[in-house]
């Protein structure tokens, strides 16, 4: 079961698509969006992250810094990042450390044992580090209600 409306968000450090380092903990007095996505370079990923690209105004004028969380490769992120000209951080969780602590791991993607992955998830966190908002897709194909993420960090 996913972590809940409430909840102090878990904090971590990442590193993203340029290897920069990341802690959620040093956002601390603006909103952070956390976008698990299950793999780079899959169809309902690329339009999940270009869509977020595409509302990143929207996102900024709310107070939110967005993360995309993978756990792919820092250097498949960038290429990724690149081909989708994504102007905020993808971050690596190669390890699926944060995505186990957020509980959202979705095991044998496409049938196929060990391929472990994010699940679609996105965390909505406010600036005290608390958590605002949760949506986790059942299905990996399916994406996340931007309209719902919009509107709760314009809420904020």
């Amino acid at each position: 079961m996913a972590l809940s409306v409430g909840h102090s968000a878990p904090d971590f450090t990442l590193v993203d698509n340029t290897l920069t380092p990341h802690t959620l903990s040093s956002y601390k007095g603006q909103s952070v969006i956390l976008a698990f996505f299950p793999a780079a370079f899959t169809g309902v990923c690329e339009k999940e992250m270009c869509t977020f690209r595409d509302n990143l105004g929207k996102l900024s004028s709310a107070n939110a810094k967005i993360f995309g969380v993978s756990v792919d490769l820092p250097f498949s992120a960038d290429a990724f990042s690149k081909k989708n000209e994504l102007n905020f951080p993808i971050l690596s969780d190669m390890n699926r450390e944060v995505t186990k602590a957020y509980d959202v791991l979705f095991p044998n993607l496409a049938n196929v044992p060990g391929l472990d992955v994010s699940a679609r998830a996105v965390y909505l966190i406010d600036a005290n580090g608390i958590i605002q908002y949760v949506e986790v897709t059942e299905n990996p194909g399916v994406e996340p209600n931007y309209d719902a993420v919009m509107s709760a960090a314009a809420s904020l």
